[in-house]
């Protein structure tokens, strides 16, 4: 594309047919522009990708762009081409041919951007082919997988620390969704980021809905879940291949549109099944983990975790994949004891001790989330270090709230022991002092003689578990990750020490919560008509299948709505639609505006 548009306002209406930034993306995208470097941390669907993609437009050269994988690079490239811009991917998923083609162009100074992988990237041949090209930029996403606290830590990523070295003068942008404080500080180092420009705007993403059940009759609660989303894209995960197997059989059986994916099936049978999710062919993937990092598909309405997943970062990011396109979404986890026991041998298979030991805290951490009795919000953004000032009003708990009961004498006998054992040592041996164990190490180090020993022997272990990992929750204690999971007071566990303060937690509920009911589709505040909403899926679904990409690489969800609801019938009304750009109204306008003219006509007809 042509570099006419002076500003990078104009670049986002003209070319990606949005209004306004959200924030922070102008100040990251201005301060790229002049050379600077950014760390980024933004939710999933929060707009990361805007900060480099428009910068590379607005700086001489390429911007080479760092993607873990190949489905992820293809899904980006096709939604930029469909936007008018120049791109392309260079990765092993292309032939001979091909990749010298999309060689030529980068030599030609005919690419904006340009998606490799780690791996390529830092190849000798590669780094010496980049010194002979003006490049704008360098983006590495999904940064966390530099970091081994990162919870999907890549060693391929090691080498992107050597990127300052080889090109000082180029500014670099590392982005991630999913970092809690030790990853980014980790990121930051390994990158030699100048200037520590982080940009961390917040974890929340509001449309999603999340809700813990505890399993019973597991398949019973998933199907009486998907009742009345039988036409919805969604995502269920599970932690074994078996299961996924067996779910997906199921599921086949009830009736509904489904298909497995896991690292055992062959690479062309998982990368038919993707395409089929991405084309709307299929609405259920039941899945490992293997599946969906690479996955741009915006209209995804919910995911369910059918197991505990093994750390909050991982259940963040694949609830992240509902809801993208800013609709309403669910998050539905079914929670079981016998599924962490599952999560734990995984983890115990790791040669890694240290990395085994980080991750058996996660776990247990995930564990604390799945119990929790307040704000499932609060506790989430609560583990990146975001504070939600008050309920979210949008989970299960705030929306059928269990009894409170005042715990402050509990967590006073629980600070105190914290306290007495000299703030060296985790929740476990607390518990055990707590509760009066006679464990040998515990006898040796002579914690039977502290004045807490057994003052809390007439509650059970798992009492004491939810009244520590409420005070964690809620502040009063930290969790230090780095040094084996010690426990620490922080300084406002002194006012409810001395009794100027009270605490109250949630009482255990006997009975599961009833499942939430599907919610009535908005953009907003705004409705819009669902059957012209249909009939615009139909005209994208046919554009999308002869172009050979997903529907929403042609547009959202979003945009397919706000459609239905203004009903546009020229090219300026078309225009003002959300994601509606220069190029997507010469290449998609006719279509989309003549279904609407013919709605409305029919429409009068019936009046």
């Amino acid at each position: 594309m042509s570099r006419t548009h002076t500003t990078p306002q104009e670049s986002l209406k003209k070319i990606f047919g949005y209004d306004t930034f959200r924030p922070p993306q102008q100040e990251i995208i201005e301060g790229l522009i002049r050379g600077e470097d950014a760390f980024v941390l933004m939710p999933t669907g929060g707009g990361k990708s805007l900060c480099y993609q428009i910068p590379a437009l607005h700086r001489p050269g390429v911007g080479i762009v760092v993607s873990p994988l190949i489905s992820l690079m293809k899904d980006q490239v096709d939604a930029l081409l469909a936007c008018g811009v120049r791109a392309a991917f260079y990765n092993s998923s292309l032939k001979s041919e091909e990749a010298r083609q999309v060689l030529a162009q980068l030599h030609r100074q005919e690419l904006d951007l340009l998606y490799v992988a780690p791996e390529r990237l830092m190849s000798d041949g590669f780094v010496e082919r980049l010194r002979e090209i003006p490049i704008a930029l360098f983006a590495i996403d999904e940064a966390h997988c530099i970091s081994q606290w990162g919870h999907d830590f890549r060693p391929e990523y090691c080498k992107l620390g050597q990127l300052r070295q080889l090109f000082p003068e180029i500014p670099l942008i590392a982005l991630t969704a999913t970092a809690e404080p030790h990853t980014r500080k980790d990121i930051l180092e390994r990158l030699g980021l100048r200037a520590n420009q982080c940009y961390v705007s917040g974890f929340d993403r509001p449309n999603i809905r999340y809700t813990v059940l505890e399993k019973h009759k597991p398949f019973g609660q998933l199907t009486h879940f998907l009742q009345g989303r039988r036409e919805e894209a969604g995502i269920v995960y599970c932690l074994s291949r078996k299961r996924v197997e067996k779910v997906t059989e199921q599921l086949r059986e009830a009736g509904f549109s489904a298909a497995s994916y896991h690292a055992g099936l062959p690479a062309a049978q998982r990368q038919q099944v993707q395409e089929d999710f991405l084309r709307d062919e299929v609405q259920i993937i039941v899945a490992t983990v293997a599946f969906g990092m690479g996955i741009d598909k915006s209209n995804i309405r919910y995911v369910v975790h059918y197991d505990i997943p093994k750390n909050i970062e991982s259940y963040y990011q694949e609830t992240g994949r509902a809801g993208r396109d800013g609709l309403a979404a669910e998050a539905l986890l079914l929670f079981g004891y016998g599924d962490i026991a599952l999560a734990r041998g995984l983890i115990e298979n790791s040669d890694n001790a240290e990395q085994k030991r980080i991750e058996l805290h996660k776990l247990n951490t995930m564990v604390g989330f799945a119990e929790a009795l307040s704000c499932r919000r609060q506790v989430l953004l609560g583990y990146f270090g975001d504070r939600l000032a008050q309920d979210c009003g949008n989970c299960d708990i705030c929306l059928n709230p269990p009894e409170l009961v005042d715990v402050t004498e509990d967590a006073r006998k629980a600070l105190s022991c914290v306290y007495r054992v000299d703030q060296r040592f985790g929740v476990g041996h607390v518990i055990e002092v707590l509760r009066g164990s006679k464990k040998e190490r515990l006898l040796q180090l002579g914690h039977d003689r502290l004045s807490t020993y057994g003052i809390g022997a007439d509650k059970s272990q798992e009492y004491w578990g939810s009244v520590l990992r409420h005070l964690v929750q809620q502040g009063y204690l930290e969790q230090d990750v780095g040094n084996f999971s010690v426990l620490k007071l922080n300084d406002s566990a002194r006012p409810l020490l001395r009794g100027e303060h009270t605490i109250s937690m949630a009482k255990p509920r006997a009975k599961v919560a009833a499942l939430p009911k599907a919610v009535r589709r908005k953009v907003g505040d705004l409705e819009y008509n669902p059957e012209l909403f249909e009939r615009l899926r139909t005209v994208r679904k046919g554009l999308a299948d002869a172009a050979g990409v997903p529907p929403f690489v042609i547009f959202s969800d979003v945009a397919l709505a706000e459609m239905a609801a203004h009903r546009p019938i020229d090219d300026e009304g078309f225009l003002r639609i959300h994601g509606v750009g220069g190029h997507k109204l010469e290449r998609y306008g006719a279509e989309f505006l003549g279904e609407i003219r013919r709605f409305c006509e029919g429409s009068k007809e019936e009046e």
